[in-house]
């Protein structure tokens, strides 16, 4: 997920003009039709896959989970041709095992069997991590840009601090569990604060920085190996790629394609202020996971925190931030009308979490309601 980026300069500045390569996993949830229960058939669901599909799916951390993994794109289009053709090929061979394929970041009804895979390092998580590894099942949207330098992707995950709360507001998608409304717009994203691996991405001064202080961590047993770093944002560990992590699945394929667009575009220009020397602001790690609570919290619905200025202001004012700060790398790589097209549906539509709370309310509460929405959305395409 990379590409040999063509670099100009402009009154003392390095810009990269190449278009940044991009690529999305999404993961899906398989819930029973009549109960919305998770069901365990991911292995008859991999199984059934075309053989294109079946080579761009992941076995996942439950057997209620599929993971879909798109081919390096360079154009949104053809991203969303992928994942359109991706979302379809997987809720076609959930149906054959008797589940529906729903793309929803958190288990909203319950989850029955919650037994790891028989794969060595699941069976090494469970033991090390116990009940945490069993909670029910989350499903996240991490997506890939394409930045072969290391040491500039380890300096770019700096830059990207105090954007991240705003692309997790964007994204929150999972308000349900054990059948109710937790009060939270992404539960997963409170779920997943019990892992000692997941949260904000630490500030490093160098690639070095960030390799030693992985190498502590696993030698505490924090993590089994460089593999379980989960922060938000991070050099990945299986392409010359930075990945951001920080998202709830998409409901719709046009909310995932957004999201893909406003990364792509925040990994460079932040790329293009650390060639020009720009300095990342130093937060305080509190604030930032201040700052990412709020959104898992509220969405945009309501006031998040401004790591940049300090103090809560309203959501869309930092969304809107966002996008002025990111035109000219958008305008590059031709991504801007399409997305002020749907950032305009999602103020008008809400969030997913906002959805489906729609539909509770409109319902007196009836989850399968929910379920069944987010079923037609996660193949509306």
């Amino acid at each position: 997920m990379t590409n040999r980026p063509t670099a100009v300069s402009t009154a003392g500045t390095t810009r990269v003009t190449t278009p940044l390569t991009v690529g999305v996993e999404e993961e899906f949830l398989l819930l029973d039709p009549a109960t919305g229960g998770s069901l365990p058939v991911a292995d008859r669901v991999l199984a059934a896959l075309p053989g294109p599909a079946r080579q761009q799916s992941r076995q996942e951390f439950r057997h209620s989970m599929v993971e879909m993994v798109t081919p390096v794109c360079t154009d949104l289009g053809e991203l969303r041709d992928h994942l359109v053709a991706l979302r379809r090929s997987a809720a076609d061979a959930a149906r054959t095992a008797g589940a529906n394929l729903v793309a929803v970041g958190a288990t909203p009804v319950r989850e029955p069997h919650r037994t790891v895979p028989d794969e060595p390092r699941y069976h090494a998580m469970s033991r090390r991590f116990g009940p945490v590894a069993h909670d029910p099942a989350v499903c996240g949207c991490h997506v890939h840009v394409g930045l072969p330098d290391r040491e500039l992707a380890v300096q770019v995950c700096n830059h990207l601090r105090p954007w991240l709360p705003i692309v997790q507001a964007i994204t929150v998608n999972s308000p349900l569990h054990d059948g109710y409304d937790t009060g939270h717009a992404s539960w997963r994203s409170m779920q997943l604060e019990r892992w000692p691996s997941i949260g904000p991405t630490p500030y490093f001064t160098s690639a070095a920085d960030y390799d030693a202080t992985v190498a502590a961590l696993v030698d505490a047993g924090i993590m089994l190996d460089s593999a379980m770093v989960y922060w938000y944002a991070r050099p990945s560990t299986s392409y010359p790629t930075v990945e951001i992590r920080v998202g709830d699945v998409c409901p719709r394929v046009d909310d995932t394609v957004l999201v893909a667009a406003l990364v792509r575009a925040l990994v460079a220009t932040t790329a293009d202020d650390v060639r020009a020397g720009v300095a990342a602001p130093r937060l305080r790690g509190c604030l930032v996971a201040a700052a990412h609570w709020r959104a898992a919290h509220h969405g945009l619905d309501g006031d998040l925190i401004d790591l940049r200025a300090g103090g809560a202001r309203p959501a869309w004012h930092l969304v809107e931030e966002l996008v002025a700060a990111v035109t000219p790398a958008l305008v590059r790589h031709d991504d801007l009308s399409y997305v002020l097209e749907q950032l305009a549906r999602l103020r008008r539509d809400g969030t997913g979490a906002a959805r489906q709370r729609r539909i509770m309310a409109a319902t007196g509460g009836d989850v399968r309601a929910v379920l069944d929405h987010l079923t037609a959305q996660t193949v509306d395409c």
